[in-house]
């Protein structure tokens, strides 16, 4: 908060807070919109512009990670050291307005340019919203607030599937982009007349600017953490297995079992959207509960959710009966998204508040280039490569080798959970102070 709102009550402090962290949570919302919508339309534009399936992988992943993963680094250094709220302001204007051209292209390498330029725009939300949100929030309530925070997947889920979804079956793709870029700009207007930027929980005496480490000393701090390494490879991979299925699971729907754009938009919007938002909820809410006990189940917990995902996920591309298929599809959605909350919150308290916007986006750029970037692009590179031989069936089966590396995301989180205590003790007195 900032100096006017240091001495309110608790009650109108607590309140202020969760408005905040609303209004941080539709700004996550808006920046997943666009992928979302997309991830329904990739059939109608592969149609139109008559492009493979390894071409829209590139158009969903590369072409949009490559910059958004990069560009997350500059503006966390940024959000360390000057005003977050306008950061995230400023880049919430830039890609609504770019989304909304995406309807407006005429060929597809138009589409990809302006990938390029929504993944910059979208780089310079998540890292400053964390470090707000969490300088709002104590560290026994981040988790719990991270999920929150994540739920912004679920909804834009929601919305896109279902929008998305309706709108493509009755106007066609390009009117989805308008109606998914639009909002944004009114959101940035809310942003910036009644969002504050939060007071940082270290005070930088006689300072304007807070002492941040150049980043090299900032990438070594978290490279000679254990945990945070094991961390940041199980959140990368279970975004490769998570993006690399859903982005491609309307097309499959509509490949394997014949279900149309409005069906599908309906059933992932209620089960993607609604059930994974109560899952991603959960997630933070519980590792939160558990976590008074040991802080490894901060940890744990996503490890077992993602255990339990793999049979059901297997069964799931291996069936032919949609009824089943879609009953099945209800637990991976619910627990796809527990790991969020739980894994966003660890990596801030496993360091300082000054280092807290950049260690945010090297984690994103983990997920964003090895999730968002490899997972959709090795999809459609494998479904093209099993074209000849399975025909039609040829996403069932690259779908299929995607959900197998649940076993190596596991392994990463409770690696992840040996080193997790040793991590946090070793955190010095001022270090520890700033954490918190």
């Amino acid at each position: 908060m900032t100096d006017s709102d240091s001495n309110p009550s608790l009650g109108k402090k607590i309140s202020y807070r969760n408005y905040a962290l609303a209004l941080l949570t539709l700004v996550y919302i808006f920046n997943n919109i666009d992928r979302q919508i997309l991830s329904i339309l990739l059939q109608s534009i592969k149609v139109e512009f008559g492009v493979s399936d390894t071409q829209l992988g590139f158009l969903y992943g590369l072409a949009f990670a490559v910059f958004y993963s990069i560009m997350g680094i500059p503006f966390a250094m940024l959000a360390d050291r000057y005003n977050r709220k306008k950061i995230v302001t400023a880049s919430l204007t830039a890609f609504s307005a770019l989304t909304a051209l995406c309807g407006l292209v005429t060929q597809f390498w138009q589409l990809v340019v302006a990938r390029f330029f929504i993944g910059i725009g979208e780089a310079g939300t998540n890292a400053p919203s964390h470090s707000m949100i969490a300088d709002l929030f104590p560290a026994n309530e981040r988790a719990t607030a991270m999920g929150i925070f994540a739920l912004g997947v679920n909804i834009s889920l929601m919305v896109g599937f279902f929008g998305g979804g309706w709108v493509n079956e009755i106007y066609g793709w390009r009117p989805a982009f308008l109606l998914a870029g639009i909002p944004g700009l009114a959101l940035a207007l809310l942003l910036a007349y009644t969002l504050k930027e939060p007071k940082r929980r270290v005070p930088v005496a006689a300072q304007k600017k807070p002492d941040v480490p150049p980043i090299g000393k900032i990438l070594s701090f978290l490279w000679q953490r254990k945990s945070l390494r094991h961390i940041g490879m199980g959140a990368a991979l279970q975004a490769f297995m998570g993006l690399g299925t859903v982005v491609w699971l309307p097309a499959f729907l509509v490949r394997s079992h014949g279900m149309n754009y409005g069906e599908i938009g309906t059933y992932l919007a209620l089960v993607a959207g609604l059930v994974g938002a109560v899952g991603t909820f959960l997630g933070g809410y519980l590792a939160d509960r558990l976590a008074k006990k040991d802080a490894r189940w901060y940890l744990w917990l996503p490890a077992i959710c993602i255990l339990i995902v793999l049979p059901v996920a297997v069964t799931f591309f291996l069936t032919k009966n949609t009824t089943l298929a879609m009953f099945l599809w209800l637990i991976p959605a619910f627990l796809g998204g527990t790991n969020l909350g739980p894994v966003f919150a660890t990596t801030q308290s496993l360091v300082p508040a000054s280092m807290r916007a950049v260690t945010a986006a090297t984690l994103l750029l983990m997920i964003n280039l090895i999730g968002a970037g490899l997972g959709p692009q090795l999809v459609g590179i494998a479904s093209d490569a099993l074209e000849p031989t399975q025909g039609q069936e040829s996403l069932r089966y690259a779908l299929l080798g995607v959900s197998c590396i649940a076993l190596w995301i596991a392994f990463h989180y409770w690696r992840g959970a040996k080193h997790l205590r040793g991590d946090l003790a070793s955190l010095t007195d001022h270090d520890s102070s700033k954490a918190i």
